[in-house]
This record gives structure tokens, C-alpha cells and sequence, in this order.
């Protein structure tokens, strides 16, 4: 797993949910949910995305053109600016009316549809993760506050198939739309970090280099493997000096520092996730006994494992 996967898959976990939201002017929602990562597509119409005071620049959204905002920081979703809030979205997919009163179902338009009536003039789908873990940190912490794609940068071909399939109340479904979503979010954020103008994380771009990128598809897929730098050398067709050297200068740290980084993230996500034992997260992440993952996991985030499980 890397860490575009473990972005969606530690969240997925803890929930995730997707809806259509269909407005007539004026419209506004302010949203307070204190979530991690939110994906807006436009389908019809447009909006504004405005960010509180020193949270970036508002922007516009056009039909075909998609916004990922990075909370937990609150931002308000309207026709237009000046338009007053007439709804809150709070942590939990709570609603309110702006006084604190509960919508209580009140804008409701059956399946997993929201707003005013179901052909408004402007149509946008939301998908929503409630949680970030560790991994996907790794690539979160790279994004600004909101981004956004303009259709003619990134022309969404899964719209179609998500308007279709978000309607529908079949079993199955809410998976369904958990890999739609997963997979909007996935060719969202590639066509982001290929821009020109992007800037990466440095493990990132560094996974299309043939030898560093082997070498971070080794440790991601099997960071329980008692990996040495030698072993990482001739899996990758070099020398040990040689990856050493090119690891630190692409990636910005040694191999090994990043392997370690790489196995407490995995097992502070697992220790949230999961109910497993502190010996058996260990040995799945590459540690001899809960002992030295302890110990290691303390020198890193400063908390025992079982306070960091117990803080979840």
C-alpha cells in the first residue's frame, strides 16, 4: 500500500460518504464538519468556494470542474459570496440551520440526494472522508487548503457514472460508490501532481525514478521484510553507496529513516483501525517484539502506542 492508497484507505475505515446536493439561487452552505479531505464535482451550474479569512483565495466552480478541500479548517459553498449561510454541515454530517435549530431532514430529496429540488440549476456532487490516518498524512500535508481542476485541465470522465450510480439503492452500493469516489480522488490528485507547476512531496516524484521507485514499492508492499540497505541495493540492480546516495537526494532522507517512518505510520494507523494486539501489529510492520515498536513509537510521536489507540 502506498501512501495515495493509504490516503483513502484509513478514512474509508472510519467513514466515508458520498451525496448530490441540488440548489436554486440564492443558496449557501456553510461547512463546519471539520473534515479531512472533501471532493466536489460540479455538474451543473457553478459556485463559489470561500474559505474563511486567511484560508486561502475563493474560487469558482464551473460545470466540470472539481475542488478538494483539506480541512479540518471551515469554509461556506454558495451562488455567491455575499449569499448568507441558510445551512451548516457539522462534524458527524450533522445539519443545522445557522441558529443551531436541526434541519431534521428538511432538505432531504430521497437517496442520497440534498438541497432544494432535484433539477436545480446547480447540481454538485460531495464526497466526504471523515478521517485521516498516518499514511495518507504523507500525501494530505502536501496539498494546499483547497485545490481545484478546471474541466479544460482535467476533463472528469467518471461524472457520468457517479450520477448514474449515487442514485441507486441496490445492495451493494455504498462499495460501489466507496471505489467511485476512491478512484475520483486517485485521478483527481495524479492529474494535480502532474501539473507544471506542482510541487510534490519528494517520495512521490520520486517514485518514477527506476531505481528509487523499485526501492519505495519494495518497503511500501512489504515493509515487514527485515530490509537492509543492501538487501534494497540489489533488489534495485545497484550498489549500496549508490541508492543511499540517490534515495537521500530524491526522497530527502535515508532509506532507512524513511522505512522507519514508513512502518510506525503504518502501525499508528492500525493501532485505530484495528483491534489487533500491540505484538501483532509489530510483527506485521517489521518490528521484532510490541517492546522496540513501543519504544520506537514513542521516540516519534511522543505517545505510547496504547495512548495513541486510546486518543482514536
Amino acid at each position: 500500500m502506498d501512501a495515495l492508497t493509504g490516503l483513502l484507505e484509513g478514512p474509508r475505515a472510519r467513514g466515508a460518504f458520498m451525496i448530490r446536493a441540488c440548489f436554486d439561487p440564492p443558496w449557501s452552505v456553510r461547512v463546519e464538519d471539520r473534515a479531512p479531505l472533501t471532493v466536489m464535482l460540479m455538474v451543473r451550474g457553478d459556485a463559489w468556494i470561500v474559505p474563511d479569512e486567511g484560508g486561502g483565495e475563493r474560487v469558482r466552480l464551473r460545470a466540470g470542474d472539481l475542488a478538494i478541500a483539506r480541512g479540518p479548517d471551515p469554509y461556506t459553498c454558495a451562488d455567491d459570496p455575499t449569499t448568507p449561510p441558510q445551512a451548516v454541515i457539522l462534524p458527524g454530517a450533522e445539519c443545522s440551520y445557522p441558529d443551531g435549530r436541526p434541519l431534521n431532514g428538511s432538505m432531504d430529496l430521497g437517496v442520497r440526494s440534498w438541497g432544494d429540488r432535484l433539477d436545480g440549476s446547480a447540481v454538485v456532487l460531495i464526497g466526504t472522508y471523515l478521517w485521516q490516518g498516518e499514511v495518507g498524512g504523507r500525501l494530505l500535508d502536501a496539498l494546499p487548503p483547497l485545490l481545484t481542476l478546471t474541466s479544460e485541465e482535467w476533463p472528469c470522465p467518471l461524472t457520468p457514472v457517479l450520477m448514474e450510480e449515487i442514485v441507486r439503492d441496490e445492495p451493494g452500493q455504498e462499495l460501489v460508490l466507496d471505489r467511485l469516489l476512491d478512484l475520483l480522488v486517485i485521478a483527481a490528485l495524479r492529474a494535480w501532481f502532474a501539473r507544471p507547476d506542482a510541487a510534490p512531496p519528494k517520495w512521490y516524484a520520486a517514485m518514477s525514478d527506476p531505481v528509487v521507485g523499485r526501492v519505495l514499492r519494495l518497503v511500501q508492499d512489504d515493509p515487514a521484510h527485515p530490509w537492509t540497505v543492501t538487501s534494497l541495493a540489489a533488489k534495485a540492480g545497484v550498489s549500496r553507496a549508490a541508492l543511499a546516495r540517490r534515495f537521500s537526494e530524491l526522497v530527502g532522507e535515508p532509506p532507512m529513516t524513511y522505512l522507519t517512518g514508513w512502518r510506525l505510520a503504518l502501525a499508528a494507523d492500525r493501532l485505530r483501525d484495528s483491534e489487533d494486539t500491540l505484538e501483532a501489529i509489530a510483527r506485521r510492520v517489521g518490528y521484532g517484539s510490541a517492546f522496540a515498536l513501543s519504544s520506537a513509537f514513542k521516540r516519534v510521536y511522543g505517545v505510547s502506542p496504547q495512548e495513541h489507540r486510546r486518543a482514536g
